[in-house]
């Protein structure tokens, strides 16, 4: 009997693979948008304007401008009103909130950081395939084996890290330190915590606890040259290196977005570290993009451990992952907890 692969009926369309093939149209559409202000203007803007009023206000040319209007307004992005036969256009509400870069919602930030860094890392992930490594060397000329001395590469690039993980904790911060309830804890310690979102989300959440944010030198600058403030009470800076330098003494450590950075030897060496320095009955909470068991998903976390190939030495792991680390390093008593959004929690205990 001859074989029917190959040979597809009359109805078939490949459409799931042509939305594949073109997805990155659409970021580049949604990155560019940010980057010329569109959402911008048209919140700082009192009523709806049409596609020659924004093309002036962005600096760009009126067909470029026009052709982008109409692919976010088809992406819905954006609402078109008609008056007199000439198009206006409005932000979505979602635009608003998430889009433009004054919103305290905003993702701004980190749209700015996927297009500029994150999508130009992508043009190697054939080769990061092939060879199992990061591609800072080629996409940026820079050195990647010492992985942070890459990631900021420059003050300029620092700040836009910082700014990615502000925005991404005003989105999902509070869920991560509520998923557990962490108000025993009354003295924390962020390690890697940046530039304190959510060691801000941790204060607010629970008022009683004091967090020092633990972090490498020019981080602890950068932090607070440019986001600390004299509200966020109950927070302040330690410096250091969390592989080498001894760590602040703490009831809870939380580690965000940290051990998908490493493999998994150095996971257990920096676990080792915290399990030495934590108080007997404390803690450690992990905050990471958990995968399913089986591995067959969430669709968004497969894709991240991608992304940690070719940014990182890590990946992204199960929850039995995670607690396997949690117990070669020390830790008992390990649960974990989804909280419906892109992060979730792990929380180990050390015995009293």
């Amino acid at each position: 009997m001859a074989s029917s692969v190959g040979t597809p009926t009359a109805d078939t369309y490949p459409r799931k693979i042509l939305e594949y093939m073109e997805g990155f149209l659409i970021s580049k559409t949604v990155f560019t948008a940010c980057e010329l202000g569109v959402f911008d203007v048209l919140l700082g803007a009192e009523h709806p304007l049409s596609a020659e009023e924004i093309s002036q206000a962005v600096g760009a040319s009126l067909d470029g401008t026009q052709r982008l209007l109409a692919a976010c307004t088809g992406l819905q992005l954006l609402n078109t009103h008609q008056d007199n036969g000439q198009v206006f256009y409005s932000n979505t509400e979602q635009a608003s909130v998430y889009l433009s870069s004054s919103s305290p919602l905003s993702l701004f930030q980190s749209i700015q950081y996927s297009s500029r860094t994150i999508y130009l890392c992508w043009h190697y992930l054939t080769d990061a395939v092939r060879e199992g490594r990061n591609q800072y060397e080629k996409a940026f000329g820079v050195s990647s084996k010492v992985l942070f001395q890459a990631l900021y590469r420059s003050d300029e690039e620092m700040v836009k890290f910082m700014q990615l993980m502000n925005s991404i904790w005003n989105i999902c911060g509070r869920d991560v330190v509520t998923a557990f309830d962490l108000s025993p804890f009354k003295v924390i310690c962020d390690l890697g915590g940046c530039s304190g979102a959510l060691a801000r989300q941790c204060t607010s959440a629970y008022p009683e606890c004091t967090v020092t944010i633990f972090d490498l030198p020019k981080v602890v600058h950068m932090s607070m040259k440019h986001f600390d403030s004299e509200a966020d009470q109950g927070i302040n800076f330690c410096q250091g290196d969390f592989f080498k330098d001894p760590l602040p003494e703490a009831d809870l450590y939380i580690l965000a977005r940290i051990l998908h950075d490493w493999t998994d030897d150095r996971c257990i060496e920096l676990l080792r570290r915290v399990c030495k320095a934590c108080k007997p009955g404390g803690a450690v909470l992990l905050v990471e993009a958990l995968l399913h068991e089986d591995g067959s998903g969430p669709l968004t976390v497969q894709l991240y451990s991608l992304n940690m190939l070719v940014q990182t030495e890590g990946r992204e792991r199960t929850a039995a992952q995670y607690a396997a680390l949690l117990a070669a390093a020390g830790f008992t008593g390990i649960q974990h907890r989804l909280t419906g959004k892109i992060y979730d929690a792990v929380l180990g205990h050390k015995e009293k």
